[in-house]
This record gives C-alpha cells, structure tokens and sequence, in this order.
C-alpha cells in the first residue's frame, strides 16, 4: 500500500497576520537534578513568533531540545544551549525563547544538635530568556522559617513579670527559690505565639554564573534569619529551635530587612525582589512584607508570559 505524504498544515502561511510575543507548550514532565538531587521537574517552552506571514512553531523541536536536561545537573549553560536549540530551529521565525523549569529541591539537612537529619522541599522556578544577546535568568525561590513576634514576646515576659512579684511579696526571695519558680508551670505563665513564615524570593542571576545557586542561598537564607525549619529532631534540637526563636524575635518586616541585606552581599545576583509572609497564629489574616533591590533597571519581566 503507497502512503501519501503527510500534510504539513503548519507550514501553510496564515490567513491572519500578525505577531506573537510567546508561543510554546507549559506543564511538560521533566525530570531534572537539582543539588544533586533527582526533581520531579515541570518546563514551559516557548519562542516568539515573528513572521507575521508563518501559521505557527515547530512544537516538537521544543520538546525534543528538553531531552539536553533530563536528569543532568541543572546548570545554566545547559540551559543557555537549550535556548540557543530553540532559537536555531527557528531560525527566520523566532529572535527570543523562554524556558521555565519549576520543581520542589530535595536537601537534607542536619538537626540544630543532635546527629539527626532529614529531607527538607524548596520549591523553585528557574525562569530564562534568550533573545541572541545572552542569557537573562531569574530563580524564584520558596524557604520556610519559623518567627516569633517580639510584642507577643514583651507583653509575656511582663505578664511572667507580674506573677512573680505577686508570688513573692510575701516569700523570701532566695535562688533555690527562684529557680524552682522559673521551672514551675509559673515561670511560664504566658508565651509569645509563634507562626511558621515564607520568604518568597525572585532573583536575577549574572550572566557569569555557571552553577545554579540555590543551595548557597538556601544556606545564607537560613543563617540570615537563624530559624530555619526543622525535620527530624530530639528534645536537645527542639530546645535549641525555641533558643534560636527567643534570640531572633521578628516582625516581618525586620525579617525582611535581614533578607535585604543577606543577599545585596550575595555573589552573582544582579538584583532581587522578595516577599517575607507570617502566617499569623493570633491573626485570621498574614502579616507581608516586601523588598527589592536594583528591579526596575530591567524590564524583560515584563514581556514574559
């Protein structure tokens, strides 16, 4: 039996013209290594489209060019040669290409004493463009900490205070006293509530970076705020997380203001916008705060999709 050549509609010129400034698939699997670490990846791949007269893209060369990146370290050469794939199998139709590539990083990490450790998620995406000038990346980047408010924090310690001039007006004040006081329900009498909090940021990457920098910001992001999420953990490690929270009472803004300045001190970012959220355990609502640095210069954020 003689089969027909297969019709190629696509190649067929547009009854419509115009251009498009993105065109592409999202949600693509993707399996992709992050820190060493295999990720349950998702890209969205496009290009523009800037023949007016052309009925649309080679969809298949996208995704074919995303094999480069299965299960190799992400790096961002590797994503540079990507584009730059995209770019060459569209040659007289498209001058950009994009690739997101979004996942959650498994990282391990070590209790604040104990030998124990476990695996902790931080979800990112790796946003990037190319338009034959270069490659221009942002990572976003989601880590969890843990705040304890500082007015909660005085009004307890005053509460605590009252107690114990009431509970010792008449009692000698003695230290065996005292610290049998302190290790009584009394001594304890109120606690300044506490919230699990995010630190969402966005961040725009040098042009000279090579490696992917997520671990290391995991890493300055963490120490910058001094209470950072825990996983497996004993009675040593969860009394050492309420000694980090009682020396860094936060307000989201002071949280913010530590992030501001962590990472103006971070090697290869050109520039940053974050958002720090406590999820408030007296409030219905979240108290937001928010920050940036060096932003505006740049605009190609905004012709994303």
């Amino acid at each position: 039996m003689n089969r027909l050549p297969l019709e190629d509609i696509a190649s067929a010129p547009s009854q419509r013209l115009g251009t498009l400034s993105w065109v592409g698939m999202e949600g693509i699997a993707l399996p992709l290594r992050v820190a060493g670490q295999g990720v349950t990846g998702s890209a969205s791949a496009g290009v523009s489209l800037d023949d007016p007269t052309a009925r649309g893209i080679h969809m298949s060369r996208l995704y074919l060019a995303l094999a480069e990146l299965e299960e190799r370290e992400l790096s961002l050469p590797r994503v540079a040669a990507v584009l730059e794939t995209f770019l060459g199998s569209h040659d007289g139709l498209s001058r950009a290409a994009f690739l997101d590539l979004s996942g959650e990083a498994m990282l391990k990490r070590p209790a604040l004493i104990s030998p124990l450790a476990g695996w902790k998620r931080y979800p990112f995406t790796l946003r990037c463009r190319h338009d034959g000038g270069g490659l221009q990346a942002t990572l976003d980047l989601t880590v969890g900490y843990s705040s304890t408010c500082p007015c909660s924090a005085a009004l307890s310690r005053q509460l605590i205070q009252q107690a114990f001039d009431e509970d010792f007006t008449d009692m000698p004040v003695t230290r065996q006293a005292v610290s049998a006081w302190l290790g009584s329900e009394q001594g304890i009498l109120a606690t300044p509530h506490s919230q699990r909090s995010q630190a969402h940021l966005s961040l725009r990457l040098a042009d000279e970076l090579d490696e992917l920098p997520l671990l290391r910001l995991v890493d300055a992001v963490e120490r910058s705020l001094g209470t950072a999420l825990q996983t497996a953990v004993k009675r040593i490690d969860e009394q050492a997380f309420a000694l980090a929270n009682g020396q860094n009472l936060m307000f989201c803004e002071d949280a913010a203001r530590r992030l501001h300045h962590t990472l103006r001190d971070q090697p290869g970012i050109r520039g940053f916008r974050l958002r720090v959220v406590h999820a408030e355990s007296l409030h219905a609502h979240d108290a937001v705060a928010r920050s940036e640095w060096n932003w505006e210069e740049e605009s190609a954020d905004e012709e994303r999709p």
